[in-house]
């Protein structure tokens, strides 16, 4: 008895340890951010201009906005959890050649971006962003697009709003449920302090929705991109199956480049 009393304590302590450590290094996870000197400057090969919001607590964020001639409106662009403005500008400047505007932020921590981070202010950023794109259009000209960690972001703006679509590329029912999928013997949805939940926010979306997703996507399943069109009023979202694609390849498809151009034209 008293050994498995040891025992069974031991598997307690590894648990709660465990649990800790999650709670407490779960940005590390979540977030793959890397800082670049203030002083960096961007190279593209689309005319582009540097432009940095100031928020409510202080924090400096920076932004790419690239422009092009003649644009059809301009798109809001949240990227996914790796990398800063150096990769995903270059990543951008395709929807640019399809004749739209862009805006990409970088988040809190990520390249030139600096302040403390939280779930309530990246989507108080998101806003400050969608704020910033209102004064150079019309909402009828305003496409909102989110990629991974970034599909909550737009999710949560399409849900407060009213832009001409939505667009989400290999996006999450919630982030929560991810979470569980990695960790599935803890309570992650009381501990994940970053919870986006895109079902939730589209409830009060109106706008059209397409969703990018690939089946062989092994960082957010398949099954939660179809789980989120399911939960959406039938023929308000379009779900685009990527065969083979993953989770950070799908440009590389015919079939994304397609649908990509039909939706945007």
């Amino acid at each position: 008895m008293k050994r498995l009393l040891i025992i069974g304590s031991s598997l307690l302590f590894v648990y709660i340890l465990g649990a800790v450590l999650l709670y407490a290094f779960q940005e590390r996870f979540i977030f793959l951010d890397g800082e670049l000197p203030q002083d960096h400057v961007f190279e593209f090969n689309t005319k582009f201009r540097e432009i940095n919001l100031e928020t409510a607590d202080g924090a400096n964020l920076n932004a790419i906005h690239f422009a092009t001639q003649s644009p059809k409106g301009i798109i809001v662009y949240f990227h996914g959890n790796r990398g800063d403005l150096t990769r995903w500008g270059e990543i951008v400047e395709d929807y640019v050649k399809l004749n739209y505007d862009v805006l990409v932020m970088d988040y809190r921590g990520y390249g030139k971006s600096v302040g403390k981070r939280t779930m309530e202010k990246l989507l108080s950023d998101a806003e400050l962003f969608y704020q910033y794109a209102l004064t150079l259009y019309p909402e009828n000209e305003v496409t909102v697009y989110g990629r991974s960690i970034g599909t909550g972001l737009a999710s949560w703006l399409a849900g407060k709003h009213q832009p001409k679509r939505l667009i989400l590329e290999t996006p999450y029912y919630s982030l929560n449920s991810i979470a569980q999928r990695y960790y599935p013997i803890y309570p992650s949805k009381l501990a994940l302090r970053y919870n986006f939940q895109s079902y939730k926010y589209l409830e009060t979306a109106e706008c059209p929705i397409y969703i990018f997703h690939g089946t062989d996507d092994d960082v957010v399943p398949y099954e939660s991109g179809k789980r989120l069109h399911k939960s959406l009023p039938k023929g308000q979202s379009e779900f685009i199956t990527i065969k083979g694609g993953r989770h950070k390849n799908l440009v590389e498809f015919e079939t994304f480049n397609k649908e990509l151009k039909r939706i945007l034209n």
